[in-house]
């Protein structure tokens, strides 16, 4: 409705909206024109009404016609359509039956023409319940008229009124005019709908070739992101891999107390880099939907301590006192779950308790809330004495890329993922995180998680001295093949493994690689995946294929910098046993080595 429509209007125009469908449009028009159309009429019977002296018969016109008069100002002011054709379907009720019972006595063809018109309208205006009703309304007395009619002679004190013929022709015209208007006038509004509607159908058709041109171009977009940051992953990765190794060699040469000062800071720079890539990547995969969840066996209060043991020496840094309070009740129980993924999510919160923290106290507390024998409920919380969140940043600092404030990202850095990271891996769990803040006071954030209990009991190992990285624990005999077309990393590789008093054997691409294997005998294969001429995948692929059983099970473990999500599943397809990231840890390199050859041994 127009709430610019003034008590004065006459206009159609100001009581058609926008808004309306093209039936109530078309109910709107019927009312309008068949009410004028109406008024033309009545007025014309209470004219001739009363020129043949039916002044009874006219007077009752009459109040039709003021009836008509004001349902069709009401209209123009208020175009309430619906109360408008109650009002007009009861009072054709009324006279039509006081024709019929009182007025006339008998049902002629004015009356058959009222009862249709009333049957028409009703449905046409108020919808199936509505017609039924107001049509049943009619009939019925109407039949009941006739039956009593036809049975006995219908007589009541009340002397029936005899209509002139000019009354007749009157008012069988104007009802003719009426019902042949109002089928014209929806026959009109039925065709402009299911125009209407073949339209909005091809529209709707070509915005769904749009939107899939839209949903292709993003996915497409999408890949090309996935693809790029691989790309970009490896490109930074490989140099950062020599740096990184390099400096863990000078480590392990016995530096001078100045030099280990230096390669320290370079050891922290290069593990910062590291630290902010793989943010990158994580948040990529998990964006992409590739995350999923490992359920193994694990210890919690072993996973805080690897989690919590490194953080400290930072909160230590900072004259921060660093403080783990773990429930005894979870230290004899093996729970079952992704503990890589956990890991991650309270390193996060931990790390960046320390971060934002200048002077006071991070305590990472981890409690029992329930134990139900084959399931444990723990809740997690990292709460610190920092600087503090306001409470309308609360939600954005859980947005990827987005930190407090741009002095926050100035003052402390970082890419601002940690915490998006946090929350995406905690909602594909099904969990949500709750954070407790105040400015200058310090935050809190708490998760729960319930695990499976295993029936496994902890077993503690008596603790024994790390072996140095520079024992060889027997590799010196090792006949080692790297298959490695960077020559920085073949300088690197060569420089880590004599200290391990290996020699090993260089192949600058996959296809000399596997000319080597076949012309000689090695132990184990180290073998990157992006090479020219042939690439990893493929010269593992050919390895297995030999028909010299030694040689075809040679182990092989791919060293990579690429960070696409199947990697996994394409190093083992492809027939490698096992895999390494660079950069990598010297030690965890050699264990793998290590372990693949005494299981093939």
């Amino acid at each position: 409705m127009n709430k610019e429509v003034s008590f004065f209007n006459f206009s159609i125009q100001k009581i058609l909206t926008k808004d309306q469908t093209i039936l109530n449009q078309a109910r709107i028009r019927l009312l309008y024109y068949g009410l004028w159309l109406a008024i033309i009429g009545v007025l014309a019977l209470v004219v001739d009404l009363y020129l043949g002296h039916q002044y009874l018969l006219a007077s009752t016109t009459t109040v039709l016609l003021v009836s008509l008069m004001m349902l069709f100002k009401y209209l123009t002011f208020r175009p309430r359509w619906t109360i408008i054709s109650h009002i007009l379907l009861v009072l054709a009720t009324m006279l039509n039956l006081s024709n019929v019972f009182i007025t006339l006595q008998t049902v002629d063809i004015i009356t058959a023409q009222v009862v249709l018109l009333i049957i028409i309208f009703s449905f046409y205006m108020l919808g199936q319940v509505s017609g039924m009703f107001y049509s049943l309304m009619n009939l019925i007395p109407v039949l009941m008229f006739l039956v009593l009619e036809y049975d006995s002679s219908y007589v009541i004190s009340i002397k029936p009124l005899v209509l002139d013929q000019s009354t007749v022709i009157i008012a069988v015209c104007a009802n003719f005019i009426l019902i042949i208007f109002m089928h014209s006038h929806f026959y009109t509004a039925f065709i402009k709908s299911m125009v209407q509607l073949k339209a909005t159908a091809e529209e709707r058709g070509e915005l769904n070739v749009e939107l899939e041109k839209v949903i292709e171009k993003a996915e497409k977009s999408a890949q090309a992101k996935s693809e790029f940051l691989s790309i970009m992953s490896h490109e930074i990765r490989t140099p950062l891999n020599a740096v990184i190794g390099m400096g863990n060699l000078l480590m392990m040469g016995n530096p001078r107390p100045d030099q280990k000062d230096n390669l320290e800071i370079l050891k922290f720079s290069a593990n910062n880099l590291l630290a902010l890539v793989n943010d990158v990547l994580d948040f990529n995969k998990i964006e992409a939907g590739k995350v999923v969840f490992e359920n193994i066996k694990f210890n919690i209060p072993d996973l805080l301590q690897n989690v919590c043991g490194g953080q400290m020496l930072k909160a230590q840094e900072k004259e921060l006192d660093f403080k783990v309070s773990i429930d005894p009740v979870l230290r004899d129980k093996i729970v079952i779950g992704d503990p890589t993924r956990l890991t991650q999510i309270i390193f996060n919160l931990v790390s960046n308790a320390i971060k934002f923290t200048n002077t006071g106290t991070v305590w990472v507390r981890v409690k029992c809330v329930e134990d139900r024998h084959n399931i444990v409920g723990v809740n997690f919380s990292v709460k610190d004495t920092g600087i503090g969140i306001e409470k309308q940043n609360l939600e954005a600092i859980f947005e990827p890329f987005i930190q407090e404030s741009i002095t926050t990202t100035r003052q402390y850095g970082g890419t601002g993922l940690g915490l998006a990271i946090v929350k995406r891996l905690l909602e594909l769990q099904g969990l949500q995180m709750t954070v407790v803040s105040e400015p200058g006071k310090g935050s809190e954030f708490s998760f729960s998680m319930e695990f499976p209990v295993s029936t496994e009991h902890v077993i503690i190992h008596e603790e024994k001295p790390d072996k140095p990285i520079g024992v060889s624990d027997g590799m010196g005999s090792l006949r080692v093949l790297i298959a490695e077309d960077n020559m920085v990393n073949v300088m690197l590789m060569k420089k880590l493994l004599s200290k391990w008093g290996v020699t090993p054997t260089v192949a600058e691409n996959g296809e000399r690689a596997i000319e080597m294997v076949q012309y000689g005998n090695f132990d184990i294969i180290l073998m990157d995946l992006q090479m020219p001429i042939l690439n990893g995948f493929d010269a593992a692929t050919e390895i297995r294929k030999m028909r010299d059983p030694k040689k075809a099970n040679i182990p092989i473990i791919a060293l990579t910098a690429s960070a696409l999500f199947d990697i996994k599943e394409r190093v083992f397809s492809s027939g490698m046993n096992d895999y390494v990231s660079k950069p990598f840890k010297p030690e965890e390199l050699r264990e793998k080595m290590l372990s693949l050859v005494a299981t093939i041994s």
